[in-house]
């Protein structure tokens, strides 16, 4: 067939994919492409390039925290945010943080208050200055008290209380609460909520999140010295891992329990070494706070009512584990 003959062939059959585009489906279609391509420039939507810092009491490579901040960098991208994250696992160093984002007039902070009553006074600055404050995570207790719009995670005596329902329900006697830092309200309230719905003997322990060789050898002794105990139920996905592997040494039967997901939880709820993992949603967390500071500069909106935005708990087992794996490998989970 000529050249000739097949450029009227070829026009007619543009206009057919023209006019299918115009169908149901193709007009989704092509909407999800201009929206995929409006992200890519820099945005879906046209307010101003507004700036929005987020300063936690992350440690160095906290893997819940990377969670956490992958939401946020994903809505900033798509609401045309400028995303600043900084943290530090010292309290007064995290302050320093918060002003140094207050000196650079962000247009809104997002803050986690895990031991909040340091964090008060410049929080304070912030409202002064006019820039609106959610807190997440952590410190749902000082929120309101500090001026913030609303705080965003779960309420951890709820968390906890449903770890301990859990493990009532699955017929646990004997638990040891692990606490990994000292002084971290959001913690000491998991381990109490969960004592507060369990039936059997409940012990907590404290060890040092920073070093985990020194946070094995205590669960490790822990075990030795008490042959009753049954659970060791923890409350990051790195301790947890910890965890395992003082079990593993104790070579006897203990199960292991936690707060959050991670790589090696999930495997762990998968091969049935891990019971259950309650789960905040970290991702969301970070996507909702971005979000809502957007609703707020562009139209004052406000969730909550008051009262916290809450992303769990959800306590996840075996059944769930499976169709987590995709999502924790990707880092949103």
């Amino acid at each position: 067939m000529s050249q000739t003959r097949l450029r009227p062939l070829c026009a007619a059959l543009v206009l057919m994919v023209a006019l299918a585009g115009c169908s149901s489906t193709g007009g989704r279609r092509a909407e999800q492409a201009r929206e995929r391509a409006a992200a890519t420039a820099g945005g879906a939507v046209d307010t101003p390039r507004w700036k929005v810092a987020m300063v936690t009491h992350a440690g160095a490579g906290d893997a819940f925290w990377d969670t956490v901040r992958k939401g946020a960098e994903q809505a900033a991208a798509k609401d045309n945010i400028t995303f600043l994250y900084s943290n530090d696992a010292q309290t007064q160093n995290q302050v320093q943080l918060v002003q140094a984002a207050i000196d650079q007039r962000v247009d809104g902070l997002l803050v986690s208050l895990a031991k909040g009553d340091a964090l008060g006074p410049v929080l304070a600055k912030a409202k002064a200055a006019g820039i609106p404050v959610i807190s997440i995570n952590s410190g749902q207790e000082f929120s309101a008290r500090f001026g913030a719009l609303t705080h965003i995670g779960q309420d951890e005596t709820t968390a906890g209380q449903a770890a301990g329902a859990t493990l009532d329900a699955r017929g646990r006697k004997n638990v040891l609460c692990v606490i990994h830092e000292q002084g971290n309200v959001g913690q000491e309230q998991r381990c109490s909520g969960a004592q507060s719905k369990f039936g059997g003997q409940f012990q907590t322990l404290y060890v040092d999140g920073v070093s985990m060789p020194d946070a094995k050898a205590a669960i490790s002794a822990k075990l030795q010295a008490d042959p009753a105990l049954d659970t060791v139920l923890t409350l990051s996905a790195p301790i947890a891992a910890t965890g395992l592997q003082a079990i593993q040494d104790a070579r006897r039967p203990v199960e292991l329990d936690t707060f959050d997901l991670g790589t090696q939880v999930v495997a762990g709820l998968q091969a049935g070494t891990v019971g259950f993992a309650v789960d905040q949603q970290p991702y969301l967390q970070g996507y909702e706070g971005v979000d809502l500071l957007w609703l707020y500069r562009y139209n004052l909106d406000v969730l909550g009512g008051g009262k916290p935005v809450l992303t769990g708990p959800q306590v996840l087992t075996k059944d769930d584990a499976a169709a987590l794996a995709q999502y924790v490998a990707r880092g949103t989970r």
